[in-house]
């Protein structure tokens, strides 16, 4: 995978890069890049915002200096840059990441990523420019910087090779494995702390009746019936 983010912050992705799957992704070859909207923007001393039209607090991102970073990144013009990879712009209202989205993501050869700043984008970037709108949370952050890391952490670690044991990945919270629900309960040693006890089934070495409790503690989590269907 090629994962580009455009960014105002693009020593921010340093620290990113040396987090352990991280790591193990980029020496498998998938390539991590933060992409400086500054270095390429038309107007002088670094301008990249300006004021909202119509009035209003705050500053809005460029669609000229947007325009400007993908070309020179990409070298085609960026309406067209969509037809050929996922441009994503990160902002509140776009759709939720969720276990199923990352999956649709780690199978694709090549991402961009757009970070907004101050009061987001010019409009006419996500009309023209993007494949789709990206929300990690129904919340607002100072910047889409901290949602690409939250983005390409959960993709990364989805791709084959990037965790110690590959099974890491398979039964986690929300995957297909546990039909969408939330991971169930884990405990190690000691088996009794302060009068606190590990469920006697886990100390059974029975494997299958183990992996039955699991799954019913995950179904209990996630408030579903026996049927697997969400109670009203």
């Amino acid at each position: 995978m090629k994962a580009d983010v455009f960014t105002l912050f693009p020593q921010w992705f340093d620290w990113f890069r040396t987090q352990r799957h991280v790591e193990n992704a980029l020496a498998l070859g998938h390539q991590v890049e933060a992409v400086d909207l500054r270095a390429t923007t038309p107007l002088k001393w670094g301008q990249v915002d300006d004021t909202p039209f119509g009035g209003g607090a705050g500053m809005v991102l460029r669609v000229d200096v947007v325009e400007a970073a993908l070309r020179a990144r990409y070298g085609v013009d960026p309406v067209q840059l969509k037809d050929t990879r996922r441009v994503i712009a990160l902002t509140p209202g776009g759709r939720q990441l969720d276990d199923a989205y990352v999956g649709e993501l780690a199978a694709s050869d090549e991402i961009t990523l757009l970070c907004g700043r101050y009061e987001g984008f010019d409009e006419r970037i996500l009309e023209h420019f993007c494949s789709e709108q990206l929300s990690i949370g129904r919340y607002v952050l100072a910047g889409g910087e901290l949602a690409a890391m939250v983005v390409l952490d959960a993709v990364l670690r989805k791709l084959p090779g990037t965790l110690g044991k590959e099974e890491s990945a398979v039964e986690e919270s929300f995957s297909e494995a546990l039909e969408g629900a939330p991971e169930y309960p884990h405990y190690t040693r000691p088996a009794e702390w302060r009068g606190w006890t590990v469920p006697a089934i886990l100390l059974s070495g029975h494997h299958a009746r183990v992996a039955e409790w699991r799954r019913e503690q995950s179904r209990m989590r996630a408030n579903l019936d026996p049927a697997h269907r969400p109670l009203p």
